[in-house]
Order: structure tokens, then sequence, then C-alpha cells
């Protein structure tokens, strides 16, 4: 059975940062892309960020040079760096291996 744990959400203020993890377990992430999308209320689930199993990364523009996405094939986790977090970046956090096995979602909150 895969799972998928997401941790490190939270509320923060503007301008700080978050450290968003995912442990996987029942698939080896090595030979998959994995990543990150979220979901804001009343939107749509979108991505975020996303690396290959060769290590190449994409980001959305609105994170671009603020986020990291990182990946540890030898604990099997997924990793994502947040910093100079905006209200915008609200939502529910939703880790996944190959667009085919998802996380329950961590919620962040950027707010004052």
């Amino acid at each position: 059975q895969v799972q998928l744990v997401e941790s490190g959400g939270g509320l923060v203020q503007p301008g700080g940062s978050l450290r968003l993890s995912c442990a996987v377990s029942g698939i080896m992430i090595r030979f998959n892309g994995v990543g990150w999308y979220r979901q804001a209320p009343g939107k749509e689930r979108d991505l975020v960020a996303v690396i290959s199993s060769g290590g190449i990364t994409n980001y959305a523009d609105s994170v671009k040079g603020r986020f990291t996405v990182s990946r540890d094939n030898a604990k099997n986790a997924v990793t994502l760096q947040m910093n100079s977090l905006k209200p915008e970046d609200t939502g529910v956090y939703f880790c996944t291996v190959g667009s085919r096995f998802w996380g329950q979602g961590t919620q962040v909150t950027v707010s004052s």
C-alpha cells in the first residue's frame, strides 16, 4: 500500500519560511517524478514544484526564486523549502509521486 504523509504546514507571517516534508512508503521514489501541488480555497489544485527522477526541477512562475523542491531517494522523502512566503501562498499542499499517488495534504496559512 502506497502512503504519502506530509508534515510541516502551519501558520506563518508574510515573509516567513516553512519547510514541508513528505514521507513516502510502499513505492520507491527513485524511479518517479515527485513534487508538490497546492489548492487554495475555491480553486483547483495547481502545480507548485516538481522534480524528475533525474533531478530536473520545474516550478510555478509564482514561486520561482522563493521555493526549492528536493528529493532524498535514500530516505524516500520529498521536501519543499518555502521562503519569502506571501498571503497568496495560502492553501493545502499535497505531495505527489508521479501524479498517481497523493498525500492527504497539509495546510499552509500565510497571514499577519
